[in-house]
Parts: structure tokens; C-alpha cells; sequence
């Protein structure tokens, strides 16, 4: 699932993803494939992309990973001219084309039927809706419960510096729709940090709870009583004050390494939460990042490299290693 993070600053735009890649084998078991893989994309010279979520997309029968995809996208005409509101409309579009989702997802209530009952639960209403399917069942202790499924999505954080010197930030879901998250025109809305993937520990951390508080009794019974509106502005309370217009680009770099590395150590030692074991240590291997200013544009702080034993290789050089033609 990975790990990405943005971090917006008055100084300038900061984008962080870790390096792991997971998938799952034929038995369905969730497994750790690759911890080199990238996930961060520099798209022009004003706008990057991260990427989370499904890792691999068929083409012609054969799955390749969601990078070559991301270059594919990159050699479209006028990459280079696009703002980052366009640059999120066409990258919502070209992956909400290449990923036959529609198809998988009218599979999904058969599906969740056919696992229901297989653990003895009795199915009471399965409904699919534009996105995702909402069910209800009761599991063999006759308790009633409520779910959701989905397909695997791929999420999209695009961050970057229009042609005039304003800068915006989106988040892009598929299957789902596009998020205006950060706006130097608007106000209230200029900085901050942003998030996607596997976000429970960031959540927890900055927010002081993570999205699955609203699947506990009470908050549920809080949520009916006075709305969900009111329950996520008492919650906000915990949230950490952080002065992001004032933070410095340095502290925005080791803010969002941080949270990669903090979510990967958490992971390392945990099994999912107590109400939902059994979670997927999705976040791990070494952390890309990447800033961008209004007058530098796109700059690499760190990126993995291809080595052979000690040696790098820079695929923009000629390799001149002993041994290595």
C-alpha cells in the first residue's frame, strides 16, 4: 500500500514516499515484493506526482508496474505547459481508463455474498453504489453489523507551482473523485501536510486518531445523535497545532521523512489494532523525496539509485564501474 506525504510551506512544497511494493499471490495472500520501488515522480519542471495503492496494472495481459504507466503519462504533449489542476484532471483520466475497475466492482457483490455466507454469516442486504458496496449482515451470534468493500484504489498526490507563481495541491482517487487539498488563493487553505496510502499512524500521530475510531459503538451511537459534522469538529480538538506557513523547507523535509519512517517502525512491531488485526506492513524500504520552490522548480533531496555491490550507476551517466560494460 505505501506511504506518501506532502508537506506545503510558505518557502516551498515538499513530496516523500517510501520504496515498498506489495501484492497479492494466487492463494490471495498479501505479500512484500520489492522495497526499491518508486513511487515519487517528478512530472515537469514545477509539478510531482506520489503514488499509492495498486502497485500493478494489466497491459496487454501482462502486469507492469504503475511507473511505466507514470512515464507513459509524462511523454504526452504539453506535459510541460500544464498547471497542476491540469495535471491532475488528465492523470485522473489516463488511470481512470487504463484501470477497468467498473468491471471488477460489479464482481464485488457476488463476492462479498459468497465470503459472508462461507463464514456462516446470514446475508441481509448487499447494494452496490458508485464506488463501493454497502452490506449488512448477521454473523453467527445473530449480531447485526454493517460493511464496505471496495476494489483496490490507486491514489494520487500531485503538489506543484502553476505558471504565475501559485501553487495548488490534489489528491486524486480511483476509482473516486479529485480533492483540492492546498490553494495559495485560498485562504485558510495555503499550507499544510496532506497524506496517502497507509495514513493510521500519520492520523494518529497529527490528529490524534485515525479513521477507524468511527467503526467504535459510541463514537457510532455520537455520530446519529449529534451528527457526523459535530463528532469530527470535537475530535479535530486533538489535534496538533503545527505553524506549516512558517515551517522551513528543512523542517517540512524531516517532518514528512519522519512520518514514512515512524509508520514503517510502528509496522515492524504491530499486528493491525485490536478491533482489526491483521494489517499489512505495507511501508518500508528507503524514503524518496523531492522539493519544489516557485523559482528552482523540481528538486531531488534524495532518490534511490541502482547499484551493482557498492557501486551506483546514474542512468543519465555512462556507467564507469570495474567489471561493468
Amino acid at each position: 500500500m505505501s506511504l506518501a506525504i506532502n508537506a506545503t510551506t510558505s518557502e516551498g512544497i515538499v513530496l516523500a514516499a517510501d520504496s515498498r511494493q506489495s501484492y497479492r499471490n494466487r492463494k490471495g495472500i498479501a505479500r512484500i515484493g520489492s522495497d526499491n520501488a518508486s513511487k515519487l515522480f517528478q512530472l515537469n519542471k514545477r509539478i510531482g506526482v506520489a503514488v499509492t495503492g495498486l502497485a500493478f496494472l494489466p497491459e496487454d495481459g501482462v502486469p507492469k508496474n504503475i511507473s511505466k504507466f507514470i512515464d507513459e503519462f509524462k511523454r504526452e504533449p504539453d506535459v510541460e505547459k500544464l498547471d497542476v489542476k491540469d495535471v491532475a484532471e488528465k492523470l485522473h483520466h489516463f488511470f481512470d481508463k487504463k484501470y477497468n475497475w467498473q468491471e471488477q466492482l460489479e464482481k464485488l457483490p457476488e463476492k462479498i455474498k459468497a465470503d459472508l455466507q462461507r463464514q456462516g454469516c446470514e446475508v441481509l442486504e448487499v447494494k452496490k453504489e458508485q464506488y463501493i458496496v454497502k452490506f449488512r449482515f448477521k454473523d453467527p451470534q445473530g449480531n447485526l453489523k454493517n460493511g464496505v468493500g471496495g476494489v483496490e484504489m490507486i491514489n494520487l498526490l500531485v503538489a506543484g507551482y502553476n505558471k504565475d507563481g501559485s501553487h495548488e495541491v490534489y489528491i486524486c482517487y480511483i476509482p473516486g473523485k479529485i480533492q483540492k487539498k492546498r490553494d495559495s488563493k485560498d485562504k485558510g487553505k495555503e499550507y499544510g501536510a496532506s497524506w496517502i496510502g497507509q495514513t493510521d499512524v500519520v492520523q494518529r500521530i497529527i490528529l490524534g486518531f485515525d479513521a477507524r475510531i468511527r467503526n467504535i459503538k459510541f463514537i457510532n451511537e455520537a455520530i446519529k445523535k449529534l451528527g457526523p459534522r459535530e463528532v469530527n469538529k470535537q475530535l479535530r480538538n486533538l489535534e496538533y497545532v503545527i505553524q506549516w506557513g512558517t515551517m522551513t523547507l528543512q523542517d517540512a523535509i524531516d517532518f514528512c521523512t519522519l512520518m514514512i519512517q515512524t509508520t514503517s517502525a510502528i509496522q515492524r512491531f504491530s499486528d493491525g489494532v485490536a478491533a482489526d488485526p491483521g494489517d499489512m506492513p505495507g511501508v518500508g524500504g528507503p524514503v524518496d523525496v523531492a522539493v519544489i520552490t516557485p523559482d528552482k522548480g523540481f528538486i531531488w533531496v534524495s532518490k534511490k539509485k541502482l547499484k551493482v555491490g557498492e557501486n551506483e550507476i546514474d542512468l543519465d551517466k555512462k556507467a564507469n564501474l570495474k567489471g561493468v560494460e
